[in-house]
C-alpha cells in the first residue's frame, strides 16, 4: 500500500509544534520538521503506529500522496483522477473524504468533497466493471484529507481516523465546555512539570488536565485506550507488530509513581465525571479527587505545579462583577495556599486577569477553540520575592 519510508505530517493545535516535535524525536523520527500547527517527519510502518499510540500532542497523523493546482472544479477533478486509488483500497472498501478549504476559487468544503468522491468513484467504476466502493463517514477503510490553499490542493490518507485527541475515557454528561485532551496535556508540558513532583488542577471540572498530567507522569500511552485508528482497516495493516507495540507500552507504564495528583471542583457531578476518567486510564491510584471549591482547597504539600482553567467571561465582555471577583479569590488563594508551586492560568480575559493581583513571569499565547487565550506562569514564593533573592545571595 505504502513504501517501506515516506513522508508523514502530525497535525496538532498552534503553541503545541515544538513539544510535538521533541516527542517525534523521542520516538525515532528522522526528518522532523516543524509547520504551521505540524510537524513533518520520515516515517515506516512501526512509527506509524508509534505515532499514533504515544502523541499526546498530536491530532492526526496523516501520509501526503498528491499535490496539484486546481482554480476550478474541473482541474480539481482531474488533479484527483491522476492518483491510482486502487493502490490504496478496492472497489470492495469504504472510503470518507474531509476537506479544509481555503481558496478564493473554491467555496464550500462540502462541495470540494463531493466533486473529490465523484472523482474517485468514476475511476473504480472505469477500471472495475462498474463497480466502486462505498462512502462511510464513521470508519471507512480508507479516510483521505484534501487540504487546498490558493490554488495547491494535497491530498493525504489519514492513519488516525479520527482526532486523537478522542482518548476514549470520557463519559457522557460531561462539563458544559470540555477542554481538548490534546490542549490539556500540551497545557501540562509547557508547565515545564517533569512528573517529579505534584500537580494540582483546582477547578478539574470532568478532569481532563489531571488525567493527561496522570498520564504523562506514569508513562501511560494515550493510544492505549482506543479501539478504532484508521490504519487498523488499511489492506497492509501488521496486526501482529500492532499487538507487540501496544504490549511494549503497558510495559512502560510507572505504575511506582509517587507523586500525588490533586483535583477538585464544586460540582459533584463533574468530580464524579473526573473519577470515571481517573479509573478509566488507570491514574487512580495516584488521584485525589475532592468535590470543594478551589478557594477551599489545599494543594499537596510541600510543592509542585498547578494549572488553574477559571471561567473566562468572554460573553461578558470582561466587565461582568462576578468574574472579576472570581479572579481576585484566585489570587488571594494563591498567595495563601500555593507556596511553593509554580501556578500557571489560561485565561482568554486580559481584563479579569489584572484583578489576580500578581505579576505573572511568562505568558504564552494560545488558542482554546477559537478563542485566542494566555497561558499565563505565577510562581508563589515562601515569604517575599526579596527574601527569595537574598537566600540566593542576588
Amino acid at each position: 500500500m505504502l513504501a517501506s519510508q515516506y513522508k508523514a505530517i502530525a497535525k496538532t493545535i498552534f503553541g503545541a509544534e515544538e513539544i510535538l516535535a521533541h516527542d517525534l524525536t523521542a520516538l525515532g523520527a528522522t526528518d522532523v520538521q516543524i509547520l504551521n500547527r505540524a510537524v513533518s517527519f520520515t516515517a515506516n510502518k512501526e512509527l506509524l503506529y508509534k505515532a499514533n499510540l504515544y502523541l499526546a500532542t498530536a491530532l492526526r497523523i496523516i501520509i501526503p500522496i498528491h499535490e496539484f493546482k486546481a482554480r476550478n472544479e474541473d482541474e480539481l477533478y482531474e488533479g484527483i483522477q491522476k492518483v491510482t486509488w486502487q493502490k490504496y483500497f478496492t472497489e470492495h472498501d469504504t472510503f470518507a473524504i474531509d476537506s479544509v478549504v481555503g481558496s478564493d476559487y473554491f467555496n464550500h468544503s462540502q462541495y470540494v468533497s463531493l466533486k473529490t468522491k465523484d472523482a474517485i468513484a468514476d475511476q473504480f467504476r472505469e477500471r472495475c466493471e462498474g463497480v466502486r466502493p462505498s462512502v462511510d463517514l464513521r470508519h471507512p477503510t480508507v479516510r483521505i484529507h484534501l487540504h487546498i490553499l490558493g490554488d495547491v490542493c494535497s491530498v493525504a490518507l489519514d492513519s488516525s481516523g479520527e482526532s486523537l485527541h478522542k482518548r476514549g475515557y470520557r463519559q457522557g454528561g460531561q462539563h458544559e465546555a470540555p477542554l481538548n485532551e490534546v490542549l490539556a496535556a500540551t497545557l501540562v508540558r509547557l508547565t515545564g512539570w517533569d512528573g517529579q513532583s505534584n500537580f494540582a488542577d483546582p477547578m478539574c471540572g470532568s478532569g481532563t488536565i489531571v488525567t493527561e498530567a496522570g498520564l504523562f507522569a506514569m508513562n501511560i500511552a494515550p493510544g492505549l485506550l482506543r479501539d478504532y485508528f484508521g490504519f487498523k482497516n488499511w489492506p497492509d495493516f501488521d496486526a501482529a507488530l500492532w499487538e507487540k507495540l501496544c504490549a511494549e507500552a503497558r510495559e512502560r507504564i510507572n505504575h511506582d509513581w509517587e507523586y500525588t495528583l490533586s483535583g477538585s471542583d464544586m460540582s459533584e457531578k463533574y468530580v464524579e465525571l473526573a473519577m470515571y476518567a481517573a479509573e478509566k486510564t488507570g491514574i487512580d491510584e495516584c488521584v485525589k479527587l475532592k468535590t470543594k471549591r478551589f478557594e477551599e482547597n489545599t494543594p499537596p504539600p510541600p510543592k509542585g505545579v498547578a494549572i488553574f482553567n477559571p471561567p473566562y467571561g468572554e460573553r461578558l465582555m470582561g466587565a461582568d462583577r462576578a468574574i472579576l471577583d472570581l479572579y481576585k479569590t484566585i489570587g488571594d488563594t494563591l498567595k495563601n495556599k500555593y507556596k511553593g508551586y509554580d501556578v500557571w492560568v489560561l485565561t482568554s480575559n486580559m481584563e479579569a486577569i489584572k484583578h489576580i493581583g500578581l505579576r505573572p513571569s511568562r505568558k504564552i499565547s494560545l488558542y482554546n477553540g477559537s478563542l485566542e487565550c494566555k497561558f499565563l506562569k505565577f510562581s508563589i514564593y515562601e515569604g517575599s520575592l526579596k527574601a527569595k533573592y537574598q537566600a540566593q545571595g542576588e
